[in-house]
């Protein structure tokens, strides 16, 4: 499996308090059945992002790993002025690996009706929008058709994988399936920041998806689809969102 949402880089933002944690963190992973992790340090107003000092930090911890994991670079993008000026002029700053794709995350307190456009103008540039976690976002729980409209418009949905289990609530579990029943998930992730309450499991929410949904499905969001993303590849299982 690929896990292409996990703080797991330690010290740079509210993920890994520790280089320890780390290490733990990608022993959990391994140990459920995933092969590749993308880290995703944040950038927004609290965290800069800094491509160049975090690709070393990344090289640190694949290095006290070993050869049990590999890994990538991307960011947990806060979509805010700033940051969009930023990646419009640096296309590839913020992408998962330097790739097309780019996670993007929503204010949990508003969302503008400009980010229509802005999503649009990443896509015009090469950049496909990943939403991340819209089944956490108290707006977009109450608004999900807003998602299948992207989804139309071309960007891709990254669901928590832990939603699916209960972890965040009865609210967040109705949402994701209510996207997933509509072909609104493309990927699952763990967005995981610890080692031992938001920790870097899929499995769980493969077998469930696995259960409801088929085993074809949950392949797609754990593996081909999450695959594709690393290697900068067209999703293989890309759906248009049924309304």
């Amino acid at each position: 499996m690929v896990d292409v949402h996990c703080h797991v880089l330690p010290l740079v933002d509210d993920g890994a308090k520790s280089w320890d944690i780390a290490v733990n963190m990608c022993r959990i992973a391994f140990q459920d059945g995933i092969t590749h992790i993308v880290a995703t340090p944040h950038a927004n107003e609290t965290y800069s992002f800094n491509r160049e000092i975090l690709t070393a930090h990344l090289q640190n911890l694949s290095e006290r790993v070993g050869h049990a994991l590999s890994f990538s670079l991307g960011c947990d993008f806060h979509l805010s002025y700033d940051n969009l000026a930023d990646a419009m002029g640096f296309p590839t700053r913020y992408t998962i690996n330097r790739g097309p794709y780019l996670l993007v995350e929503f204010s949990d307190f508003g969302i503008p009706p400009q980010v229509s456009s802005h999503l649009f103008g990443l896509r015009n540039i090469g950049i496909i929008p990943v939403i991340t976690h819209p089944e956490r976002n108290p707006i977009l729980q109450h608004n999900p058709g807003q998602v299948l409209v992207w989804v139309r418009q071309g960007c891709a949905v990254q669901a928590t994988a832990s939603a699916f289990t209960g972890f965040w609530g009865e609210q967040a579990r109705r949402c994701a399936l209510w996207l997933l029943e509509r072909e609104a998930v493309h990927v699952l992730a763990t967005d995981a920041h610890d080692d031992r309450r938001r920790v870097p499991i899929l499995s769980e929410a493969r077998s469930l998806i696995s259960k409801c949904f088929g085993l074809d499905v949950a392949r797609a969001l754990v593996e081909d689809n999450p695959g594709a993303i690393v290697a900068g590849q067209p999703l293989p299982f890309f759906y248009a969102a049924a309304s």
